[in-house]
């Protein structure tokens, strides 16, 4: 049987919804560049995978799906992308490729773990309607602006990404608007 893997580091994890995955996320991941660099439609800041100096642990889940193209649907839709940018923003891999520039350990992880195919979310980062990584005081000055429903959706999502994504963008929003991690219930 083929195994199909999906990635995690934020929302996937602890609210995957409809995302056929088998019961439960694994903290033993490849090693991913990830940062809190993506400005949401409804106020998020959120992770993506953007270019830094140190990776961290990503989560997976073997998913529901022996074939690969399902998978990325399937993921594709949890996420909310549109059908036409499918390949854009849904990341794969398989057997015998290389590894992905910021998933540098994917191959190996994939073999210890007799996994044929991964999937992930591949969006990139974005701020003020640009596709730019935003510096980590862009970030704290934005959620610290932020007011209501929106103020309280983003900081749900800061606080219930797991802890072992320990970015530098983490360390400092948790530093300056004191917003910790908790556990997801």
């Amino acid at each position: 049987m083929t195994t199909i893997a999906c990635l995690g580091w934020g929302s996937l994890v602890w609210d995957p919804r409809e995302l056929p995955i088998q019961r439960q996320w694994f903290d033993d991941g490849p090693l991913v560049h990830v940062e809190f660099a993506r400005q949401s439609q409804d106020g998020r800041i959120t992770l993506v995978l953007a270019e830094t100096q140190i990776p961290v642990r990503s989560l997976w889940a073997v998913m529901d799906a022996t074939e690969l193209n399902s998978a990325k649907a399937q993921l594709r839709k949890r996420e909310g992308i549109p059908e036409k940018n499918e390949v854009k923003h849904i990341g794969s891999w398989s057997t015998r490729r290389e590894n992905p520039v910021l998933i540098p350990s994917l191959a190996g992880w994939a073999d210890a773990h007799g996994i044929a195919h991964v999937v992930w979310t591949n969006l990139p980062p974005k701020f003020n309607g640009k596709e730019t990584v935003p510096s980590a005081e862009q970030i704290v000055n934005y959620l610290s602006e932020l007011t209501g429903a929106k103020r309280n959706v983003a900081e749900r999502y800061i606080r219930f990404t797991p802890r072992q994504i320990d970015t530098e963008y983490r360390r400092h929003i948790e530093a300056v608007l004191q917003w910790t991690a908790i556990d997801a219930i």
